[in-house]
């Protein structure tokens, strides 16, 4: 009788986490970040019908980077958890900790006991009545949960991006400065996207109860020429 292969365990997660990072790094970076009315997500996105940004509850945006088909499901499964939160008990009831938790633990129980991790990141923003309430939760494809503070950025080259983000954000940025920042950050020196190329939505502290508008790409146009 032949005896079964054996891998270490460190080798296995770390095979695991290497195939993950892999995946995400072959999708399009995506940057959210705080301005001085709301928060911005602008992710460099040709497509018009297939969105990786999008509203989860009155006040609280998803956003995934990754395969598609992975991050989707799971922005289903928490417009679905949202829901019956909100019907059970109350709309204030549902926040932004209580779905990135709930995202952990399925990226978790994934990384560690699936045939493959999921090669996903996750966004979970939250816009508050003040900018300090304001949250940025990063989720890695293992569960890690990141509470960001003022901007974060998820797949493809982050590393870059991040670094080139670094040096143009600041507090209380206006929408426009907002936008022309993430961009520069996106293209980076040798290319400058186009608004046809970008997918940008925000969360806005507009008094109502529904704070997410995505903007369109005459209105893109327009604020960053």
């Amino acid at each position: 009788m032949s005896m079964p292969y054996y891998v270490p365990p460190e080798q296995f997660m770390k095979d695991r986490a290497d195939y993950a990072r892999k995946g995400i790094a072959r999708g399009r970076t995506l940057v959210g970040l705080q301005y001085a009315n709301g928060i911005a997500i602008i992710s460099e996105n040709p497509s018009t019908t297939l969105h990786k940004i999008s509203e989860i509850y009155d006040r609280i945006a998803f956003a995934g980077v990754g395969k598609y088909n992975e991050f989707d499901q799971l922005r289903v499964a928490g417009v679905r958890a949202a829901d019956l939160k909100g019907y059970q008990f109350s709309r204030q009831d549902v926040d932004a900790r209580s779905l990135t938790n709930q995202y952990a633990q399925i990226l978790s129980q994934m990384f560690s006991e699936a045939p493959k991790p999921m090669e996903v990141e996750l966004l979970v923003a939250e816009i508050g009545i003040d900018p300090k309430s304001d949250r940025l939760f990063h989720v890695l494809y293992d569960g890690t949960v990141l509470d960001e503070k003022g901007f974060c950025v998820l797949g493809g080259d982050s590393e870059s991006v991040l670094e080139r983000l670094k040096g143009s954000f600041k507090s209380e940025m206006t929408l426009k400065e907002a936008l022309k920042s993430a961009i520069a950050a996106l293209s980076g020196a040798d290319r400058k996207l186009s608004h046809e190329e970008l997918e940008v939505a925000v969360l806005e502290r507009n008094g109502r109860r529904r704070c997410f508008r995505r903007i369109e790409d005459s209105e893109i146009q327009s604020l960053v020429g």
